[in-house]
């Protein structure tokens, strides 16, 4: 059972089966994971649910009697003793996911128009920085930009000048000029605004990145080709077979918190969720409709900490553990 969240001012005590999750751990969780300016409760409601997640994966995985085995994640990396416990918990209670070809073959008819090849962009930007953890820098970034944007609205000649003037970016001695971009180049937010803004526009709002909040105009775009399913195919099936493999994941975490005793944070109430999906959703290349599984478009260059929520994170990790692509910076 789970009690309700309590007010974002005054938190009660978290625990989990009668082990209490320390304040301070939750507070440098909560650095973690930037929420909007409006909504500073959702960074510590965030940190208590995966602090939480992971007690309740590590406890199971005690009560099952596993020793942890770790295992190399990359080059002179290897699994801390607690990151083997929950993988080897979950390689245990997940079954593989089979997916069948002509199942993925129906998702390409669907939405073919969804599997192009690079596509290549001329923008140009103004960059207002701010670390994703510094919420007053963030807030200041954000107001500031939306004071330039407002001018620009105005006066969209200025561009250059306001670049120059504002931006942190050494393009700013360009104009803010990026010159040509392609697929893969920039953090996938960026790419989700190159992809779906009007050639010749403004962006009607500054952007949010991990850098901090971009002003951006889109000069030109030539969208790739669509691919023939041949082509898409391994990465279709990777894709589908990593989304049930999570979905199996969270229905695998909801049983445990479903018999669990949860005091201080309601596990039910995840609001950040379905923001941040708005945020950071990728309509643009090889990417995917709300049911239609992306193509690692999301996944470029974004870092993958062990503080994301831990049954998504481990069952994504052993879906597929590759090198993290790192894009060009766009600051």
């Amino acid at each position: 059972m789970t009690n309700p969240v309590i007010s974002d001012k005054q938190h009660s005590p978290v625990s989990v089966n009668g082990v209490v999750i320390d304040a301070e751990a939750i507070a440098t969780e909560a650095q973690h994971h930037p929420m909007p300016p409006d909504k500073p409760g959702w960074a510590w409601q965030a940190a208590a649910h995966a602090l939480v997640s992971r007690e309740l994966l590590l406890q199971e995985a005690h009560a099952q009697a596993i020793r942890a085995q770790p295992v190399q994640i990359d080059e002179g990396k290897w699994e801390t003793p607690e990151e083997a416990l929950v993988r080897q918990l979950l390689e245990e209670a997940i079954e593989p996911a089979h997916v069948d070809e002509a199942e993925l073959r129906a998702v390409y008819d669907s939405h073919p128009e969804l599997f192009h090849g690079p596509s290549l962009f001329e923008a140009a930007h103004i960059l207002f920085p701010a670390a994703p953890e510094d919420q007053q820098a963030r807030n200041q970034a954000l107001t500031t930009a939306r004071e330039v944007l407002s001018r620009l609205t105005k006066e969209p000649g200025r561009f250059a000048a306001m670049a120059a003037e504002y931006s942190a970016c050494s393009s700013r001695s360009n104009g803010g000029l990026l010159g040509q971009l392609a697929s893969g180049d920039t953090v996938p937010e960026f790419e989700a605004a190159l992809a779906t803004m009007p050639e010749g526009a403004i962006s009607e709002e500054p952007l949010g990145t991990r850098y901090g909040y971009h002003i951006i105009r889109l000069d030109a775009r030539a969208r790739g080709d669509v691919l023939p399913f041949e082509s898409v195919l391994p990465q279709l099936r990777q894709a589908q077979e990593k989304a049930r493999w999570v979905q199996a994941g969270r229905d695998y975490m909801q049983t445990l918190v479903s018999r669990a005793t949860i005091d201080g944070i309601d596990m039910d109430h995840t609001p950040w969720t379905s923001a941040q999906s708005k945020n950071t959703a990728m309509h643009g290349d090889m990417g995917g409709a709300p049911d239609t599984p992306t193509l690692d478009s999301q996944e470029v260059s974004r870092p993958r900490p062990a503080h994301q929520d831990a049954s998504e994170s481990m069952t994504e990790k052993q879906v597929r553990r590759r090198p993290t692509v790192r894009p060009r910076v766009v600051g």
